[in-house]
């Protein structure tokens, strides 16, 4: 059991899924963008989440065009849906019927700009989701950022998290706070080393 709410995002193989599943982590996140590098067809989709209970599965897409969106989802039954664009989410809300996540880059825009996003959005979504692709790290400035964000909104933190000392001093700073990790490849079929993965997950065990 862990202590808070974790999503793993980008999962590709099977190692990953149920490791993650068997460590309680609450959300595996799945690519269905056919031009993502981590992109999971239907069917592997299907192969991996077989041997999969009890956990939430999200289909992850940077998709601008909700309709393809809504198309794309006819071939993954999922539990929630995560996107990159805002304005679609009242859209998606009512045509799907399915919790949303909305990834906001922290490279791309400022700490007044993201509670400005969150406080537009607050009652469309299930958790905001704030990661970096710029390996963005979690200073002291925004250390105060997540302060204000994380006791006023549901989010996860998808960046900064090096190791499990980062991770403990986060949770224990914002009670309130989610994490986000990635997946990555498998060194071969069946076999993977979770590296700080298992570092991250196995501090944040309830004792």
């Amino acid at each position: 059991m862990l202590s808070r709410t974790v999503k793993v995002s980008n999962v590709t193989n099977l190692s990953d899924a149920r490791y993650c599943a068997g460590m309680g982590v609450e959300m595996l996140g799945f690519s269905i963008d056919e031009d993502s590098p981590n992109y999971i067809s239907p069917k592997k989709f299907e192969d991996i989440c077989s041997w999969l209970a009890g956990v939430n599965l999200v289909a992850e897409t940077a998709q601008t065009d909700p309709q393809a969106i809504i198309n794309a989802l006819s071939s993954y039954p999922v539990h929630s849906v995560q996107v990159e664009t805002p304005g679609m989410l009242h859209y998606l809300r009512s045509e799907l019927n399915l919790p949303l996540i909305l990834r906001i880059s922290a490279d791309l825009y400022d700490a007044d700009e993201i509670d400005s996003i969150c406080s537009r959005y607050d009652g469309e979504v299930s958790y905001f989701l704030l990661e970096s692709d710029n390996e963005t790290t979690l200073t002291e400035a925004w250390m105060q950022v997540l302060e204000n964000l994380t006791a006023e909104y549901p989010v996860l933190v998808g960046f900064g998290l090096d190791n499990e000392t980062m991770v403990s001093e986060l949770t224990e700073r914002f009670p309130n706070v989610g994490i986000a990790l990635r997946g990555s490849e498998e060194i071969r079929p069946g076999y993977k080393d979770f590296g700080s993965m298992m570092d991250i997950l196995e501090a944040l065990e309830e004792q």
